[in-house]
């Protein structure tokens, strides 16, 4: 995968296919230890024992129209390639936990990418969904839920145009001022 964004927007999509009404992303950057710590955490299906151990096999996957699943084994190998690991953990019937650390400033780090693109793609097109999405580095926070902003817009749907315009600019805005003005 090209960036990070597409890595999230793969490994979400694997939480919704698994019935998850609440999906929680977390990105922590911490440049003094050059770690980064990208988590995702949902309240799916879950998966038992036995899935757990084959889900990072490319060639295991729980989906019928194909014979191959390479979200999970693809970001496993990125953050090997750049120095860190994958923890999965998962409870049937209550959720999956992923969470991954590797170098920050590794040379083989793909970029974030767009964030603010694929947060905005997964609620429009998910608005049932409740996202959190927060970010973490040295100059501070950025906190995106969905929960929050559906008490604010009331009866408006939280994929109604102007909300996502308002959503994905917050996003851009958000991420700007935590990355020192610089996207």
């Amino acid at each position: 995968m090209q960036d990070l964004s597409l890595h999230l927007l793969d490994l979400v999509q694997n939480s919704i296919a698994a019935g998850a009404t609440q999906i929680v992303i977390n990105v922590e950057e911490d440049e003094e230890k050059d770690w980064l710590s990208i988590a995702i955490e949902d309240n799916g299906r879950g998966m038992d024992n036995e899935t757990i151990k084959r889900a990072t096999d490319p060639f295991y996957t729980t989906r019928t129209t194909r014979k191959v699943g390479l979200g999970l084994p693809l970001f496993k190998a990125t953050t090997e390639r750049c120095g860190g690991h994958l923890n999965l953990q998962s409870t049937v019937g209550k959720g999956t936990r992923i969470e991954a650390e590797f170098q920050l400033g590794h040379i083989d780090r793909p970029p974030f990418g767009r964030i603010d693109e694929t947060m905005v793609t997964l609620i429009l097109c998910n608005a049932e969904i409740d996202f959190v999405y927060s970010h973490k580095t040295k100059y501070g926070q950025f906190l995106l839920d969905t929960r929050e902003i559906r008490k604010i817009i009331g009866e408006l749907p939280i994929n109604n145009v102007e909300v996502i315009t308002w959503i994905q600019s917050y996003i851009r805005e958000g991420l700007n001022e935590i990355n020192g003005g610089v996207l």
